[in-house]
């Protein structure tokens, strides 16, 4: 959908963007988020033309934008920005079909189009259509910044830190509305923030930046579980992961050495390594380390014979998790199941962990006391 090749930007001698390279696939809703100065908005404004780059290319449907013509490819793109662009001598109807006026649609088409669009993003058309931007609160002009970007059905809508400067409430509306027409729509959006939360929210995947360069380039699972170097962790906060139960997998959570035995071990011998290990069960692995069953100190009390194997009275019906399965669903199928406990496995059935609630909660505790130290 969306290639930048080896991109270089030179301003004045200073190089800003450094031999970048991308691709945005159709429909996906990227981030671009950095501290300020390290050349995210540069990189959106190269892709409508607005800064052109000293070299590379940049291809929009496998065309070099270079040799699209430049009004025609701006109409073809939604653009909103902070300051939000509306012209204040207009009103907000007339703010919302510019563009399709000036594609010189019929009016009644622009009309009914505008109608549309001020409903999409909850405004009220016979409310607010013949206002003026000065009439409209921050939060109301942004939402009609967002409505004039959809108006001609555009492929690639580009955002430029465009609820920066809202409050909070009004932009976590907003962010959710937005990510809600998304959803609804399909559209291919770029979105330039220099907050990491906000991109967390937003993003399929985040391009993070520094310095002109992409440090790392992902979904929002992979660079808060596996960020690219110690700027990336720095960037996104060590403990964020834990701000956004989604993101935390039972990898994160789980103990690494659960106490396991084998299935043809005794009774007597099981209940021996219980004692030693301060348990009250017992997970059964084969010789390839696959989970097979648990065995409960109630299994063995009710079917005491010392030299009874442990595969023969072991409950084979065992709920497990896997390694990247959330926090969030752990918790629901505990829950669900009112269990105290749940083994983790990889995707060769092999077990690897074990998450109980206990555990979660000297986890979560310890975390907990980290931020404190932290804070």
């Amino acid at each position: 959908m969306l290639e930048f090749k080896n991109i270089h930007k030179v301003f004045k001698n200073q190089t800003v963007i450094k031999d970048i390279s991308f691709t945005v696939n159709k429909g996906e809703f990227v981030v671009i988020v950095g501290q300020s100065g390290c050349g995210k908005t540069t990189t959106l404004k190269m892709i409508n033309k607005l800064i052109s780059p000293t070299s590379g290319k940049i291809y929009v449907e496998g065309n070099d934008i270079l040799k699209e013509d430049t009004i025609k490819l701006r109409r073809n793109m939604g653009y909103v920005i902070q300051q939000t662009g509306l012209l204040p001598h207009m009103t907000v109807g007339e703010n919302v079909g510019i563009i399709p006026k000036l594609e010189q649609w019929p009016e009644k088409k622009i009309y009914d189009r505008t109608i549309e669009l001020l409903n999409m993003v909850g405004m009220e058309p016979e409310k607010y259509i013949d206002r003026y931007p000065c009439e409209l609160s921050g939060g109301q002009q942004q939402r009609i910044g967002v409505a004039r970007a959809f108006a001609t059905n555009p492929d690639i809508i580009l955002m430029d830190e465009p609820f920066s400067a809202l409050d909070p409430i009004t932009r976590n509306q907003l962010q959710d509305e937005l990510f809600n027409l998304q959803q609804e729509f399909k559209k291919t959006i770029i979105f330039v923030t220099h907050d990491m939360d906000e991109a967390l929210k937003l993003g399929d995947r985040i391009c993070i930046m520094k310095d002109g360069n992409i440090i790392q380039f992902d979904t929002p699972e992979e660079i808060l579980n596996n960020p690219a170097d110690d700027f990336v962790e720095e960037f996104i906060g060590k403990n964020r992961i834990w701000q956004q139960p989604g993101f935390i997998k039972a990898k994160d959570i789980m103990i690494t050495d659960p106490i396991k035995t084998i299935g043809s071990r005794t009774v007597l011998q099981a209940l021996e390594i219980m004692k030693s290990n301060s348990v009250d069960s017992l997970l059964v692995v084969n010789r390839e380390n696959k989970l097979e069953g648990i065995v409960t100190i109630k299994d063995i009390i009710r079917n005491y014979t010392g030299s009874l194997k442990i595969d023969t009275i072991m409950g084979r019906e065992i709920k497990t998790v896997n390694l990247n399965d959330s926090l969030v669903d752990i918790l629901n199928l505990m829950n669900e199941l009112k269990i105290g406990y749940v083994p983790v496995v990889d995707d060769s059935s092999k077990l690897v962990g074990l998450i109980t609630e206990s555990s979660l909660l000297i986890v979560l505790s310890n975390q907990y006391i980290d931020q404190e130290d932290e804070g």
